[in-house]
């Protein structure tokens, strides 16, 4: 059985049975039967035609349901709809189903899930397994999806930024449980990039893959964080360096900047680093300033100070910091940093034990936590030092 084929082929089958009248939550319904269905005879009996069989199915299983439904009329109607046996019309309707599944009406973690399930092939079970949630929990939450899209004409979809910003979330993922977010992100993203010609897809797919490549030296042997400064670049993935490279630059050249060419940008920047001391901060700190204009995100001045107090400063990062509200999450571990460079060890210390106690998982506390750990014991150490004088 392929199941990189019946995934790749998922999206299209559900396109078909939207596209000739289907609720979505039926129609989706319908394709997982027919996907188990699948996987039942394809082994001893594999058909000519991949996605016409499963159209075929998917249709059948449809109306089966159909017909248990109170509304005698409709049913009627869709069992003379029903075409003729042949091949599946060649029409790739991938595309409108990325925009029906983010669309601005639904919460994001019900648009990231839905886009799992329908554009990505993944089951219930998977999807709930990579957030580390019971699968009745998600079962819920992609039927309350469901549910939201199924009013919703296919032709009338959300827009692209909702699409790309949902794709961006399923990649901040990461890797958790059996499924890899991160790469599945950039497989969606990929098919994306293949149907729709905008160089803020693209931005989005090089940032992807400039950051995936960093990926092997994020961590070390025990589990523990590895900051981007200490890694081992050895480890980096040249290969998927380069891909992403060449994808925004190709991106970069059609004179349309958006946020995720500018982030990609950045990467790119790092990535082109020999060495962590050879970064070109000062153009990092240009494409922050051009990313600030295009989001006003508080986020990305936080990061912009990292990147004054490299190119310039710990002081001069400090005061970029300082016009940054203090409840702005990580800003107590970037302030840390700073005082740290800057000679000031016991308030980087303090600070330190500050950023891990509102870290937003046990990693990220645990790396911050050590940072706190060592700083104190070299304190400690000189006071000792002092002492013995």
């Amino acid at each position: 059985m392929d199941e990189v084929l019946l995934r790749s082929l998922t999206p299209g089958v559900l396109a078909v049975l939207v596209r000739r009248g289907a609720d979505f939550a039926a129609a989706e319904d319908a394709v997982q039967d027919a996907l188990v269905e699948a996987v039942r005879v394809w082994p001893a009996d594999p058909p000519r035609d991949a996605k016409g069989w499963l159209v075929t199915v998917a249709w059948r299983r449809f109306l089966d349901a159909t017909r248990a439904d109170a509304s005698r009329r409709r049913r009627e109607d869709l069992v003379d709809q029903e075409p003729a046996p042949g091949r599946a019309p060649v029409v790739d309707d991938t595309l409108q189903l990325y925009f029906l599944c983010a669309h601005p009406s639904l919460t994001p973690s019900s648009a990231v899930a839905l886009t799992l399930r329908a554009v990505g092939g993944l089951t219930t079970r998977q999807i709930a397994r990579a957030y580390l949630v019971p699968e009745a929990t998600m079962a819920q939450r992609i039927s309350r999806a469901k549910r939201t899209v199924s009013g919703v004409r296919f032709e009338q979809p959300g827009d692209a930024a909702t699409v790309l910003r949902v794709l961006y979330l399923v990649f901040n993922e990461g890797y958790s449980g059996d499924v890899d977010l991160a790469a599945e992100a950039i497989r969606l993203t990929r098919q994306l990039a293949a149907r729709l010609d905008h160089p803020e897809v693209a931005g989005l797919l090089a940032l992807m893959l400039l950051h995936h490549a960093r990926r092997a030296a994020r961590t070390a042997p025990d589990g523990s964080l590895v900051p981007l400064a200490e890694q081992d670049r050895g480890r980096w993935d040249t290969g998927m360096i380069a891909e992403g490279v060449a994808v925004l630059q190709a991106a970069l050249a059609r004179d349309r900047l958006g946020e995720f060419q500018a982030q990609a940008a950045i990467a790119a920047l790092h990535a082109d680093a020999p060495a962590a001391e050879e970064t070109d901060w000062p153009q990092i700190v240009e494409w922050y300033d051009e990313l600030a204009r295009l989001t006003d995100s508080p986020v990305v001045r936080l990061n912009r100070a990292v990147a004054v107090g490299e190119a310039d400063g710990p002081r001069a990062g400090l005061a970029a910091l300082a016009a940054l509200d203090a409840s702005l999450p990580r800003r107590a571990a970037v302030a840390a940093y700073l005082h740290e460079r800057d000679g000031d060890l016991a308030t980087a210390a303090r600070l330190y034990a500050e950023a891990a106690r509102q870290a937003p998982n046990l990693a990220e506390r645990d790396h911050l936590t050590r940072r706190a750990a060592r700083l104190n014991a070299r304190l400690n150490a000189r006071l000792k030092d002092l002492r013995s004088d």
